[in-house]
């Protein structure tokens, strides 16, 4: 079904799912899903864990039918014969380094806060900037408010938002929906506008030689993640986009791991951080001139949110860290749940909807702090994060794919599998892989190294996401993992130190805006069309084809001009006629004239070396609107 935005096709559930989940007015939820040749199926959703599916011999539907659930948005799952497989009726996905769910979003009558409402909203630009801390390329996303481009004299105070362990930067903004929280509440005139940076919190991930075993990073301080953000990340914000550049407009929150990087880093820096947000976590209490200067500390802190849920598997640990923080002396405001199911993002959205209206407001910030409440007394029976549910939590990781001097590894763990192949666009046929004796199949691609291309393994005759690829194509339907080679010229782990542009998605009309860097003032920039596949989202020209990357490693090489990159589902060109100002020419690209994401990609570097050799006319009544540096922000 066709929608009018990108965010419909990627976050409206209950009309995703005519041809597969169904919800109910009654707070019930209908699982359907279709395979001839399964012999057992579950669904595995957080309201109501694993329950078996039976099989209609009629239609020849698996179908459960679970709740009621309170209104909310819950990640899920199919366990096929043993296999876990993402909807593949279902456009929205929970963006992760490794598990690979749906979304499921089960409306409220009377509306929730983070709903997609009829109210002005932020736009939600994709960044990459070099990290001297990291030695490469990093990415981020940053919230702007509504108003944001209204006036360009005004300055923002930010909001640093980290998402957990696993979980990519995109995870605060599909899962999380914190840009259409703070738009429900600027509406209603219950926050402050300010900036949200979500960084990615596992960084090593992206570099060109990361670490082999692909450990999810957990430890805090002297490691990259927390010298990037201070190093890096915080300075290029502060250069790219009008940001007020002290303490008492700075904020620092995450959710699981990502609070505990917050708050290691806000109390190690509380002369950049004076609000404190901590989300299902806790953090070292072992930090120099903190604790122990409870007086000091105190004068410098705004505010200081803890919040967990009494079932999260981190309560004991949260709870032991909020009394330990009463026994020094120091204030914070404490929240609890015991209704969202333990350590969950209906928690992280709850307890935003709390902090957010805090943020920046010294008012509403010094009251809840005045009015926190000592940590609940210890009753032995707490949960308490250890080594083991570390292991459990977070098994040994399969590496797929693996990018070797002469090949690409491809692994899949299926013990009970009795054929799985690798299908990939590039290939005739699909490649039978091996299995070994611990049951993970694998097979060695020599050919298309360094192209990009979508695949996927095929489990029995049942296509199934690479659960070990973070990176997914945005299709419609099932969704392919994306094989994009670190040490590929385009990509962007192997780029080195050079200006990046920036990718803003267009929410209201369904578009992608790439604006490129080395934009020149009084210069009217070239204009470069880029029709998106009718089977994927806006989002496939940069998250498969990466156009953002391609044109910002040919700009750096000059090869390429300054430009524009709107990216649409149909073509623009015919629509604008008259509206183009004299001597501008749209360059048009369909990704539909291409069978194959490297022959759109080609295509693309063919356009832009096209594009270098057309004219630049002039237009001196521009004034600076497409100048480069402080304009831009």
């Amino acid at each position: 079904m066709k929608t009018k935005t990108v965010i419909s096709l990627l976050l409206t559930c209950c009309l995703q799912a005519n041809a597969g989940t169904i919800c109910h007015e009654d707070g019930t939820v209908t699982f359907q899903y279709k395979n001839d040749q399964a012999k057992e199926v579950l669904v595995d959703v957080q309201f109501a864990g694993r329950k078996p599916m039976q099989k209609d011999a009629k239609t020849g539907l698996w179908t459960v039918t679970l709740g009621p659930a309170a209104p909310d948005m819950y990640p899920y799952c199919f366990i096929v014969d043993g296999v876990s497989i993402m909807d593949p009726d279902n456009p929205q996905y929970f963006p992760n380094e490794g598990f690979k769910n749906s979304l499921l979003e089960i409306k409220s009558k009377d509306g929730l806060p983070h709903d997609i409402k009829d109210v002005p909203h932020g736009s939600m630009e994709y960044i990459h900037y070099y990290s001297k801390s990291l030695g490469g390329t990093n990415t981020a996303i940053v919230y702007l408010p509504p108003n944001y481009m209204m006036n360009r004299e005004k300055k923002y105070p930010v909001f640093y938002l980290i998402s957990g362990t696993t979980d990519t930067e995109e995870v605060y903004y599909k899962v999380g929906r914190v840009n259409y929280i703070l738009d429900n509440l600027l509406a209603q005139k219950a926050a402050k506008e300010m900036i949200i940076v979500l960084p990615y919190g596992n960084p090593t991930k992206l570099l060109a030689a990361a670490a082999a075993n692909g450990a999810p990073q957990t430890r805090f301080g002297g490691d990259v993640f927390s010298k990037d953000l201070i190093n890096d990340l915080m300075p290029y914000i502060e250069k790219n986009y009008r940001t007020i550049n002290n303490k008492e407009h700075r904020a620092i929150g995450g959710f699981s791991r990502g609070g505990n990087q917050a708050l290691f880093n806000g109390l190690s820096h509380l002369d950049k951080f004076s609000y404190l947000c901590s989300y299902s976590s806790f953090t070292s209490t072992d930090i120099a001139g903190v604790y122990d200067q409870a007086e000091d500390t105190n004068k410098k802190i705004r505010l200081f949110w803890l919040g967990v849920g009494t079932d999260d598997f981190l309560y004991g640990n949260a709870r032991d860290y909020m009394e330990f923080l009463d026994t020094k002396g120091i204030r914070s405001v404490k929240e609890f749940t015991n209704d969202k199911f333990g350590h969950t993002w209906m928690n992280a959205k709850y307890f935003l909807t709390k902090t957010l209206p805090l943020l920046f407001n010294k008012k509403a910030s010094e009251e809840a702090m005045k009015n926190g409440e000592p940590a609940p007394a210890k009753t032995g029976k707490e949960q308490q994060f250890t080594a083991g549910v570390m292991a459990r939590l977070f098994p040994r990781p399969i590496i797929s794919p693996e990018y070797t001097e002469d090949g690409i590894i491809f692994r899949f763990k299926a013990p009970h599998a009795k054929k799985v192949e690798l299908e990939c666009e590039m290939l005739p046929k699909n490649m039978t892989m091996e299995r070994d004796s611990d049951g993970v199949w694998s097979v060695k691609m020599n050919e298309y190294l360094f192209d990009t291309f979508k695949y996927c393994f095929v489990v029995d005759d049942m296509q199934v996401t690479d659960p070990s690829n973070m990176y997914i194509s945005p299709d419609a339907g099932f969704k392919y993992s994306v094989a994009d080679n670190p040490k590929s010229p385009f990509n962007f782990a192997s780029q080195g130190e050079i200006e990046h542009g920036r990718v803003g998605y267009d929410l209201q009309r369904d578009m992608a805006i790439y604006i490129s860097p080395k934009m020149q003032m009084g210069v009217l920039p070239a204009f470069i069309q880029l029709v998106a596949p009718e089977s994927e989202s806006v989002e496939s020209w940069f998250k498969v084809g990466g156009a953002d990357a391609i044109t910002d490693r040919l700009i750096a090489d000059d090869h390429a001009k300054p430009c524009m990159i709107t990216v649409s589902k149909t073509d623009l060109s015919q629509q604008m006629g008259g509206m183009r100002m004299p001597g501008m020419r749209m360059n048009v690209l369909k990704a539909d004239d291409y069978p194959t994401w490297t022959q759109r990609r080609r295509a693309l570097v063919k356009l832009l070396l096209e594009v270098k050799k057309q004219p630049d006319p002039q237009f001196p009544g521009m004034g600076g609107g497409f100048g480069g540096g402080p304009d831009m922000q």
